[in-house]
Order: structure tokens, then sequence, then C-alpha cells
């Protein structure tokens, strides 16, 4: 069962005890990244915010956080961001909300990465779920599309409200059914290898910690092994 609003909101209260006054932050998108803007916005702690979407972007704004672009924020304190799926070794399925790319840019751009996610999020191996996100330049479309099946993928084209879904960078998302993935790590250099394929939903070695609501109401503070 998904987590609630109030166990994503006390997730989000919760992930406030990482952040100092002056940092700049990574914001998320989906819900528990939803959960912790408005959370900061509320706590009135000075921070800045470097947005992975539109929607986090205005979000932020209107809940008194300044938003500042990559290139204005240099390097990053903390990313904070939701995920679709975490594995044991805390590796990561993202981009059920369309916006991988940017996620994976601010991830890679802060010193700290912390996930929230409620419990159903957890899965012993990542593709539990059934899909993995590309986003692909629509150029490139259908080459991808074409060696993603030759890699036993099955990809469509992400479709919103019954009109083609178009990313915050103009870009297109193939969803592709998956099985249980065995090397995430593998997996990812081979989608990353394909002409017009810009990035996966696979988050592999990034998170540093994942706060987990727990349907109990207690939050679980998870580190990867290093």
């Amino acid at each position: 069962m998904a987590a609630t609003d109030e166990q994503l909101e006390a997730l989000g209260r919760y992930a406030l005890r990482f952040v100092k006054p002056g940092q700049t932050l990574g914001l998320g998108t989906g819900h528990a990244s939803v959960a912790f803007i408005r959370a900061l916005g509320a706590s009135g702690i000075k921070v800045r915010g470097v947005p992975t979407s539109e929607a986090s972007a205005e979000l932020g704004r209107s809940v008194g956080i300044p938003i500042v672009t990559l290139e204005e924020a240099g390097r990053i304190d903390i990313d904070f961001d939701g995920a679709d799926e975490v594995d044991p070794r805390l590796n990561l399925i993202k981009g059920y909300g369309g916006a991988l790319v940017r996620e994976k840019i601010v991830t890679v751009s802060s010193r700290r990465f912390i996930v929230l996610v409620g419990d159903e999020k957890m899965v012993r191996k990542l593709g539990n779920r059934g899909t993995l996100p590309v986003e692909v330049i629509p150029f490139g479309l259908p080459l991808a599309t074409r060696k993603i099946k030759a890699l036993g993928l099955k990809p469509r084209v992400r479709e919103h409200d019954g009109k083609t879904y178009i990313t915050d960078n103009g870009n297109l998302i193939l969803d592709c059914a998956v099985k249980q993935i065995s090397n995430p790590a593998r997996l990812d250099r081979e989608l990353l290898a394909i002409p017009g394929v810009l990035g996966t939903g696979l988050f592999v070695a990034m998170a540093d910690i994942v706060l987990v609501a727990e349907s109990s109401g207690k939050t679980s503070v998870l580190k990867r092994k290093r």
C-alpha cells in the first residue's frame, strides 16, 4: 500500500534534520519530494534550491525557497529526492514522474544524496514494479526503440492524458517493460551506449541515505555500505 499523505509529510519533516542554514539543496520531483519542499518552506530554514523539474521550481518559489540554476549554485550540498524502487544495496529506479535526466544531473552535482520513500518502494530486486523509464531525443526514437528491444526490454512511448508525454527537456520517455534486473549497472551501461538515449531511470550506487516511511509510523534510516 502506498504511503499516505500524512506519512510523507512526516517523512519530509524528518528529513529536515539533515539540513543546515545556508546550504544549497537539490529539490526532487514526485510526491515525497513535494512533502519535503513544503516542510522545508514551512521550517523557515534559509537555503537555496536547485529544482529537478519546472513543477518543483514553482513549488519551491511558492513556499519561499530561493531558486537558483545549477550554474549559479555550483556544488550542491545535499540532493533530496524520492524513488520508485529501492533495492537492498540502495540502488534505485527513478523517473516515473518524468524528470529522470534532470534528477540524475542534480544528484551527480551534489555532495550527498538523500532519498525519501514509503516502505512500499522497497524491493528485493530492481524491476519489481515492471517498468524502467528511459529518456530519448525524438529524432533517435526509431533507433532507440529497436536497440532497446534487442536488449530484451519492451519499450513504449509514454503518454499523458491521451497525448505523447514531453519532458521538461523537450524529449520523450520510453517506459520499458522489464523483469527483475539482475545487473543494474550493466543494463544502465548498455542502454546509455545507444545513440539517442540521454539517460535511464537506473541510479546505481548513488544514494547515500534512504529514509523510509514505515507503515508503523516510524522512519527507518538506511545507509549505503561503501
